[in-house]
């Protein structure tokens, strides 16, 4: 390639994100056994739950409610551990390093790992879903799947902003901040409202979940799948509209932090040092 024709940041960045991107794809179909593990395992939890509604006589809407958080929960899982974690995994592997030496920002790396860790998470997904509609006769109202994607797509979007943003995190703490994560996982399951829903913890519960931006998400999807929602947090076009919002800010706090940290690599290079 002449120097006349070298791709610009904007290329350099969507070949980055299709780079990144392709081994979580093939990667997810690689082993036909970890279809069973990932993806059918863990919905023996889910079940549990919808079996103790349904032992208690609630409305079927509930075991919806179950079936949808445990759909949604999969996502949260997968910003923390796949997104927000990876550089810190990527750092003992010694390849944080060839990363910052590329001519993309970090941004678009995550941006890769995103999609590509969105494709298997999707398959999980799926998975809980069909489970309710066919196996529990949840009675999700599929005329509005179009509105219900579109509340999925910046539900998501916030929430890998979020994984950009505490990927910084991790790499500046390390072992402390996958320790402190770990430990705020239960919390984040209970003010998220992920398997009931969240304003029936009160009103400044469901404020403090709404820093989550899974708690939105999952109240707006609940209004649009599924009739008679007596317990919305709020509207669900405001709630979107918040949404939006948040993935904006969250998004522009990630690339300041990341700016902040491979100038600490570059600079003084102690990002990189395995016992810094």
């Amino acid at each position: 390639m002449s120097i006349g024709t070298r791709p610009g940041p904007l290329r350099h960045g969507l070949q980055t994100v299709i780079a990144r991107a392709y081994p979580r794809v093939v990667g997810a179909n690689r082993e036909p056994s970890w279809v069973f593990f990932e993806v059918f395992l863990p919905l023996l939890s889910t079940v549990a739950l919808v079996m103790v509604y349904r032992a208690l006589g609630a409305p079927s809407r509930f075991e919806g409610y179950v079936i949808l958080g445990g759909a949604m929960t999969a996502f949260w899982l997968n910003t923390i551990w796949n997104m927000a974690a990876q550089f810190r995994w990527e750092k003992d592997n010694g390849n944080l390093e060839i990363y910052l030496a590329s001519p993309v920002h970090l941004m678009w790396i995550l941006t890769g790992m995103a999609l590509g860790g969105s494709f298997s998470t999707s398959l999980k997904a799926a998975a809980v879903i069909i489970l309710g509609a066919v196996v529990f006769d949840v009675p999700f109202i599929w005329s509005a799947w179009l509105v219900a994607l579109l509340i999925l797509v910046v539900t998501l979007a916030a929430l890998y902003g979020v994984g950009m943003a505490l990927s910084s995190l991790f790499l500046k703490f390390g072992r402390n901040a996958e320790q402190g994560i770990s430990s705020l996982m239960e919390p984040v399951f209970l003010v998220s409202g992920a398997y009931f829903p969240v304003r029936t913890l009160g009103v400044g519960a469901a404020i403090a979940g709404t820093l989550v931006p899974m708690t939105l998400g999952m109240d707006a999807l609940r209004q649009v799948l599924f009739a008679g929602d007596a317990f919305e947090l709020l509207a669900w076009p405001i709630e979107v509209v918040l949404l939006l919002v948040y993935a904006v800010v969250v998004m522009l706090i990630a690339h300041r932090a990341l700016k902040r940290m491979e100038y600490a690599a570059k600079v003084s290079g102690r990002l990189t040092l395995r016992w810094q």
